[in-house]
């Protein structure tokens, strides 16, 4: 997909961070932009922000807990009884939770796992279908992380969630390419980014909260001051749009990635565990 303007983006996840900026880059290219968050008010600053920022934008925004089927199929129907069509699907809303695997409740599974992975399937099978039926090109832009690609100690319900994530986009892009269809689809697995993923259970339904435990608190703590020196949101939007516009499947955002992908294969091949990679 190579011309925006004048067509209709979704992003998820779009009340902060890397949604945000998202959201953002896609007004400044001239697209209608629809905007979803479970966080009502972060929802309302980032359509003021895009408005303030590009006064001619048309921008919807929608509270929409993505977790939730019926939610996502409602956004689903409201952006296409607005505009019609939909060109651009980003499901990008994530939570992020650390710690040991076996010390990790199901809560905080169920809490992961509904974000990182349910509203991925909730996306695709919300606008998907509808998108194809246009007949139309378009891109489906799922955000996985780092961490879906190369493992790590402490992170265990963050990790099986992205790793999830990763599989679904690799399903999606070769079904498309099975029927034949003129959407592609993309997998955006950032590093570390300077954003409040840290401070994910600000979003957690009641019935979904757990103790906090000293495993992690620790994966938290460390997160937390490396995000804070982190690369800047908007520099990862920039690289999402080159990615759709060259049909690029996998979008890391540092430079170091490949290589660290490269020395996992390699281990794997020869059915090792592999080393500790580099996230910065």
């Amino acid at each position: 997909m190579q011309e925006f303007r004048g067509r209709t983006a979704v992003v998820t996840g779009a009340g902060s961070g890397i949604g945000r900026a998202l959201a953002q880059a896609f007004a400044g290219e001239g697209m209608r932009v629809a905007l979803a968050d479970v966080d009502g008010p972060a929802l309302s600053e980032t359509a003021e922000l895009v408005r303030a920022e590009f006064p001619s934008a048309d921008v919807m925004a929608d509270e929409c807990d993505v977790s939730r089927a019926d939610r996502v199929n409602a956004l689903a129907d409201a952006v296409f009884d607005r505009w019609g069509q939909v060109d651009l699907l980003c499901n990008n809303a994530g939570v992020f939770v650390g710690g040991i695997i076996w010390d990790r409740p199901d809560e905080d599974f169920e809490f992961v796992l509904g974000a990182n992975l349910w509203g991925i399937l909730h996306g695709i099978r919300a606008f998907v279908p509808r998108m194809i039926a246009q007949g139309t090109e378009g891109h489906v832009v799922n955000t996985s992380s780092v961490a879906g690609l190369l493992g790590a100690p402490f992170e265990a319900p963050y990790s099986i969630s992205k790793f999830a994530a990763f599989a679904a986009t690799e399903s999606l892009a070769h079904d498309l390419l099975a029927v034949g269809s003129r959407i592609r689809a993309s997998v955006l697995c950032p590093g570390i980014i300077t954003t409040n993923i840290v401070d994910s259970d600000r979003h957690r339904p009641p019935r979904l909260v757990a103790p906090v435990t000293e495993d992690q608190r620790f994966v938290t703590d460390y997160l937390a001051t490396a995000v804070a020196e982190g690369m800047a949101p908007s520099e990862v939007a920039q690289m999402v749009l080159a990615a759709i516009r060259d049909e690029q499947f996998l979008i890391l955002t540092h430079e170091s990635y490949p290589k660290e992908l490269l020395a996992r294969g390699e281990a794997l091949s020869e059915r090792r565990l592999p080393d500790l990679a580099e996230f910065a």
